[in-house]
């Protein structure tokens, strides 16, 4: 373990003023005499208007005459109800208003801030106090059993000021970590947590931290993935949309507890609005003295940038995203050695999803034995989760592990709209499984769903209603994995490109009984004898769905038809009407 030297006092003095200052600046523009109006500018609120909407705003403001602060934040979570208007006046609580558009913008600042009576027709919920005639947004089905904790500012502050989060309780774990702790104590933290690793391989965070702390090289490196290519799958671009720095303390932490002084943040190529709010984090944290060199005076030096990939989804596998850093093509490593001994640039790495980072700084600042209360037993502290699909609210939520997949889709979700039943769901990505509507009693638990034949992965959860053709969706998830195939090792190169034909011959009526057996012939190859977890568990949509919809399979190949009327074209045809 490195010594990190002597820890100074005077600069620890300056980090009090800092939080000070920021505390001052928050208060003034929470509890100020002007309004503050902020607008969801994460990808879904972009999608929906937001820019259109934040220019009405400016132009409504500007023709009347009026003062209010205006600010883009990040994503609540409620992403079905983009574009969101949070508006809080003095000396009231704050109202969220949903769907606005830049129609609508006249008549709710009108009614908002001239008037100062809630626009009904387009009002979702108060936050912080009684609003007469609105819900309190606590009680909405999307909110209220929530645990915020890597999303604790998501949605609430901008993601461009520092000042803001510093003054809710911003890099209070750092300054802790480096004035009052060893790095032997910050491991010690992050294991007393039971913090997993939410990337999918769900490993024990501190234990891996530990193999890297032992390494006695000179130089180490921090790893961030948040390449997040799944389906479905919103979580990271979330954060680092929403709250930047949070992943920026929990890179320092990791640092810090191993020994590295430098890290790199993996983004995708094209996810603009997550790479540049990164990159603006970085400069502050290093402007503010939480990057660069002597640290909150405790000697520890760490910095850190952003690496970007092209649009790879195989660049997600840790030893391909080594590779990607380092100039060269984003294709997976034979291992051993492990990255923890040879990583990136050939000295000893540590890799972690930006989602297990991002809880760490809340783990170093209230403990570790904290955040073991929250969840179950094994999987301790919450689970970030993208509902998308067939159902009534759609967005991003962080709920305590444990819950049933049953609560999360029908009291969450609202479950499927326009009076449908719920079919079927698809769980952790396309590598991960699909379950049936009769297993939802299963667990929001990395063991449980790993024995119910699916995995939590990523924690993207996409639903479908009876109108659905579970082999037609099987067949969108096999064609996406065999074309982010890197093709390195045969048993993924050609076996997805198998599985694929398999698989359409079954939607087009064109297979027969001994097709399946094939399949899974095909499928036990990958698994044996894939370099990485593309190839290894590729198989994991087809065995999952003929466990749970083997008579919709037996439909198709031995009456050749489709129950639900989805089946009737492929996908790859030139004559396809589907696309």
């Amino acid at each position: 373990m490195k010594n990190w030297g002597l820890k100074m006092a005077a600069p620890v003095d300056k980090f009090k003023e800092l939080e000070s200052l920021a505390q001052e600046k928050w208060t003034a523009l929470a509890d100020g005499n002007k309004a503050w109006i902020r607008v969801g500018t994460a990808l879904c609120g972009m999608a929906a208007g937001a820019p259109e909407v934040i220019r009405a705003i400016k132009e409504w403001l500007k023709m009347k005459g009026m003062d209010a602060t205006v600010s883009q934040v990040g994503c609540l979570g409620l992403c079905f109800a983009e574009p969101l208007v949070d508006i809080k006046i003095p000396n009231q609580p704050r109202v969220v208003y949903r769907n606005v558009s830049p129609d609508d913008v006249p008549d709710l600042l009108d009614s908002q801030l001239v008037q100062q009576t809630a626009l009904q027709r387009l009002v979702l919920g108060s936050v912080g106090g009684d609003v007469p005639g609105v819900a309190n947004l606590a009680d909405h089905p999307m909110v209220k059993d929530q645990v915020r904790v890597a999303l604790r500012n998501a949605g609430v502050i901008d993601p461009g000021d520092i000042y803001q989060y510093i003054a809710n309780g911003g890099y209070a774990g750092l300054r802790k970590a480096v004035i009052d702790m060893s790095p032997d104590d910050v491991i010690k933290a992050v294991q007393d947590s039971g913090l997993r690793g939410r990337g999918g391989a769900a490993f024990a965070t501190g234990i891996k931290w530990s193999f890297l702390a032992r390494s006695q090289s000179a130089k180490k490196y921090i790893l961030c993935n948040c390449e997040e290519g799944d389906p479905g799958a919103f979580n990271d671009k979330g954060i680092l949309e929403s709250d930047p720095h949070t992943l920026i303390e929990g890179m320092i932490l990791a640092g810090y507890a191993t020994g590295s002084d430098y890290g790199y943040v993996f983004i995708r190529h094209g996810h603009d609005g997550p790479i540049d709010r990164t990159r603006k984090a970085i400069e502050q944290a290093r402007e503010h003295g939480f990057l660069g060199e002597n640290i909150l005076g405790s000697g520890f030096n760490f910095d850190a940038e952003v690496s970007l990939t092209g649009d790879s989804y195989v660049a997600g596998e840790e030893t391909a995203l080594m590779e990607s850093i380092e100039g060269k093509r984003s294709m997976p490593r034979f291992r051993p050695p492990f990255p923890a001994q040879v990583g990136v640039f050939n000295q000893p790495s540590n890799i972690n999803n930006i989602k297990t980072l991002a809880y760490v700084p809340e783990i170093v600042r209230r403990g570790g034995e904290w955040f073991s209360t929250i969840g179950t037993e094994k999987s301790t502290g919450t689970a970030i989760i993208c509902l998308s699909g067939d159902l009534e609210y759609t967005g991003l939520v962080e709920l305590p592990m444990g819950l049933t997949l049953e609560h999360v889709l029908h009291e969450i979700g609202g479950g499927p709209p326009n009076g449908k039943k719920l079919k079927f769901l698809q769980t952790g990505g396309p590598l991960g499984g699909i379950l049936s509507a009769e297993s939802l009693d299963i667990m929001v638990d990395f063991d449980a769903m790993r024995q119910a034949g699916a995995i939590l992965g990523s924690g993207g959860i996409i639903a479908a209603d009876e109108d659905a053709c579970v082999v037609d969706l099987t067949r969108s998830l096999v064609a996406f994995c065999q074309y982010e195939s890197c093709g390195k090792c045969f048993p993924c190169r050609l076996g997805m490109t198998h599985i694929l034909e398999i698989v359409e011959r079954i939607c087009n009526f064109e297979t027969t009984e001994d097709d399946l057996s094939l399949m899974q012939d095909v499928g036990k190859n990958m698994q044996a004898g894939s370099l990485c977890g593309h190839g290894q568990l590729g198989f994991n949509p087809v065995s999952s769905a003929l466990k749970y919809f083997g008579a919709e399979f037996d439909e198709h190949i031995k009456e050749k038809r489709c129950p639900t009327g989805r089946c009737q074209t492929t996908y790859f045809s030139p004559t396809s009407t589907r696309r």
